[in-house]
């Protein structure tokens, strides 16, 4: 039976929606991809321009990495969730606003409200102190001086309460040493402080580490990962050490995995996810990558919520160390 004429009409305006909608998809991308990185300039920022641009070459669009810094990443968390789910917005998701400050309760959200794309890049942090030091030669004569005078070391880790705070309050805990934590608004005057002996040891980043390296003795990488040895030419890390941390995987130290909205269509993540996974694995990136002292990390989205999952419960025992670098202090005074 033919149809009225109404209804034809209808019907080759449904046909035709729905083509392009088909056509829409399958053509993704079809303009810029924007990547939300939740940091302003620096060795992390560019890392991932390095990423973005490999990523893009390979979808075909440009990839600009967009500097959004502000309450400790969670301003372009905030940014990247509020636009559409449709692909165009890739969140450059490190640790501080993907899993510290949910923990911290300054964000209502957990690692898992979001698809994964694929693990990017870790960054090691390191105890370092002076090398014309004379009171110890390495971290466990540093730690004997420590328990034997307690309260006595000063060290920094920028700023209050941050990531490397915390991972550096879980390893004075385990020692039981209680040492005061110096706060500094730039990690340069941190930096200048402990080669003018105002700090017997800080936090050492590996952007501090590779401007200098003849001025610091790394006495400590805090991760257990071979790479991230490698970035402080096998200095020993924690993997060393005869005393078990309870610091594992991605939990001691800065990293990313890059992330969209959950409501991202599977088969844009999808290429999203393909794209992304050859451009870490070209050597000219992987190369650049290592080159700032950074480590580019093997996993992809189908080990996500094993690895990231363990940090979540670590930093929860890292902020009990801050508690408690709090409170051993207070008995001092």
């Amino acid at each position: 039976m033919k149809l009225p004429k109404s209804l034809r009409t209808i019907a080759a305006t449904a046909a035709i929606v729905t083509m392009s909608a088909g056509s829409a998809i399958a053509e993704f991308p079809e303009r810029t991809i924007e990547l939300i990185h939740p940091w302003g300039p620096g060795n992390a920022m560019s890392v991932s321009q390095l990423i973005a641009k490999a990523m893009g070459e390979e979808l075909g669009v440009d990839m600009p990495v967009i500097s959004t810094p502000g309450a400790a990443g969670t301003k372009g968390q905030k940014t990247a969730m509020s636009r559409p789910a449709d692909g165009y917005t890739v969140f450059d998701g490190y640790v501080a606003p993907l899993v510290l400050q949910p923990i911290l309760g300054n964000a209502d959200w957990t690692f898992s409200d979001f698809k994964p794309l694929n693990a990017a890049v870790s960054n090691a942090f390191a105890i370092g102190g002076r090398v014309d030091e004379t009171r110890w030669s390495n971290f466990e004569e540093m730690m004997e001086y420590g328990r034997a005078n307690p309260g006595e070391l000063r060290y920094s880790s920028g700023s209050r309460n941050n990531l490397p705070h915390m991972v550096i309050a879980k390893v004075l805990q385990s020692y039981g040493v209680v040492a005061q934590n110096i706060p500094y608004t730039q990690d340069g005057n941190a930096v200048k402080d402990l080669k003018s002996g105002v700090l017997d040891f800080s936090f050492i980043n590996v952007g501090n580490y590779i401007q200098d390296k003849p001025a610091f003795n790394i006495m400590l990488v805090l991760s257990e990962l071979p790479g991230a040895k490698a970035s402080y030419d096998g200095a020993p890390s924690i993997a060393d050490l005869d005393i078990d941390l309870g610091l594992s995987g991605l939990a001691p130290m800065g990293w990313t995995w890059w992330i969209v909205h959950k409501d991202t269509p599977d088969d844009v993540t999808e290429k999203l996810r393909s794209a992304m996974s050859a451009a870490m694995q070209r050597p000219d990136v992987r190369g650049a990558i290592e080159k700032v002292g950074f480590v580019p990390l093997e996993w992809d989205h189908s080990q996500y919520e094993e690895v990231v999952g363990p940090v979540l419960d670590q930093l929860s025992a890292m902020g009990n160390a801050l508690k408690w670098e709090e409170e051993e202090l207070k008995k001092l005074n």
